[in-house]
């Protein structure tokens, strides 16, 4: 079966595309451990000139490569370039950091000169989603390209031409055959590249249940992986907060991506005595987001990325309104044709609900008014997943309480969560594991040494 590549603004096919062979795998896992053992003796400053040339060449070919994405998968055209800036400025930060991440850690010992050194472990495999089809792809590819591994990508079927297109950057930016390669590849047969000895290691972003399955491979091979899974982030606003800024962030978070981002805010934790302030404002922000063409820059919020995701968001709205919740559309119209979702706020959640237990990957938040922090980050943590958290409030006491008790990757205060190439980034829970990104993510895939010399 061919892989499809369809607009979801449209619902047009843009391409299709043959999948690979196991004769086509086995060459590019092949070509990988030959770049891999050819590469190995490359200096610091050979692969830091590598990055920043893919760096230049991302920048130069940035609308063609954001228009690609927006068609694809509906991202905004806006946030599509700020996407294709983000991947270059993580090629330049490992660049200018990565020889100093890698450097031999000292230590004494008594055992003579004794150190740690990092060493590359050899072809990684990455298995990434399509809602950010560049960044997520780079900011796995650049740590590891720097520290002398190689790459092989099983990308979302969805934007093969965006893989397509990463790996052609690599290739104009001068890296070796094999050193980066997409694998045109189905979910079926991730498990054998994985199995392949030759295969060292393996990172995915994607579902639970995917991420599940991609550890158990590996365990039973006992490979090391990093998996970065679903979230339902809690968005925390207490009343000492600034509520313009906080409304304005809950807002951007909850839209960015026109809502498939897993570390949107989703379950927002509202104080009682701001509740109603807030809610009047978010809906007034709701109505006037302009939905529309994911090419227009004027648009804020295209179509979801499919219409089975547009089925599944509804399926899940339309329960948790059968059990007792209430849904406040933003009394948006909508394009008559494509994959679009009327923004809206869920209220008086049902335990049980698919709102209260899953994550809802779509233009929908969900609201809570709770009369304390304590009470807040009880609700937060009872949750299977635990990767972001954005507490607003300029109560220090309750900075401290929200830092050590909430269950999740990352804690943002007064500001919303983001992925930043200076800071670690991952989860907890069923959030995942493992960390990407500074210096964690450029040593999640070596070999740490110990090297003791009498």
């Amino acid at each position: 079966m061919k892989l499809q590549s369809v607009n979801p603004a449209t619902g047009g096919l843009i391409a299709e595309y043959e999948r690979h062979t196991e004769v086509d795998i086995e060459a590019a896992i092949l070509a990988a451990d030959k770049a891999f053992r050819a590469g190995r003796s490359d200096t610091p400053t050979r692969r830091a000139d590598l990055l920043t040339k893919t760096a230049g060449i991302l920048e130069t070919r940035k609308e063609e490569l954001a228009g690609l994405m927006t068609r694809e998968m509906g991202k905004p055209i806006t946030q599509a370039r700020a996407e294709i800036e983000k991947c270059a400025l993580v090629c330049r930060y490992y660049a200018d950091n990565g020889e100093a991440f890698l450097a031999d850690e000292m230590i004494e010992s008594g055992k003579g000169r004794s150190f740690v050194r990092h060493l590359p472990l050899g072809p990684i495999l990455a298995v990434m989603p399509w809602n950010y089809p560049f960044w997520q792809v780079f900011r796995f590819a650049a740590p590891n390209l720097m520290a002398g591994n190689t790459a092989l990508l099983k990308h979302a079927s969805n934007v093969t031409g965006c893989a397509l297109a990463i790996e052609d950057v690599f290739r104009e930016a001068g890296y070796p055959a094999g050193s980066f390669t997409t694998l045109k590849a189905g979910s079926d047969q991730v498990a054998g590249v994985l199995k392949d000895p030759r295969v060292r290691g393996a990172t995915l972003t994607g579902s639970e249940k995917a991420g599940s399955a991609l550890a158990g491979t590996a365990g039973g091979q006992v490979k090391k992986t990093v998996l970065e899974l679903g979230g339902s982030d809690a968005f925390i606003v207490m009343p000492s907060a600034d509520i313009g800024a906080a409304v304005d962030a809950g807002l951007a978070s909850r839209l960015k991506n026109n809502g498939q981002s897993c570390i949107a805010a989703k379950r927002f934790f509202l104080h009682a005595d701001i509740h109603d302030d807030f809610r009047e404002r978010f809906l007034t922000g709701l109505s006037e987001t302009v939905i529309g063409d994911p090419m227009d820059d004027a648009t804020g919020l295209g179509p979801l990325v499919s219409r089975d995701a547009c089925e599944m968001l509804h399926n899940q709205v339309s329960r948790t309104v059968s059990l007792g919740g209430r849904r406040i559309g933003a009394g948006q119209s909508l394009p008559e044709t494509g994959a679009f979702f009327e923004p809206a706020i869920l209220e008086d959640i049902p335990a049980a609900s698919p709102a209260a237990t899953e994550e809802l990957f779509g233009p929908v938040a969900i609201f809570y008014p709770v009369r304390s922090l304590t009470e807040a980050i009880d609700h937060a943590n009872d949750h299977r997943y635990g990767l972001g958290s954005s507490v607003w409030t300029t109560d220090e006491s309750e900075t401290e309480i929200a830092i050590n008790r909430i269950e999740a990757g990352s804690t943002y205060i007064n500001q919303m969560v983001s992925s930043d190439p200076k800071l670690p980034f991952g989860g907890v829970k069923k959030s995942g594991y493992g960390r990407e990104l500074s210096m964690d993510g450029i040593r999640e895939f070596t070999n740490r040494k110990t090297v003791a010399i009498k």
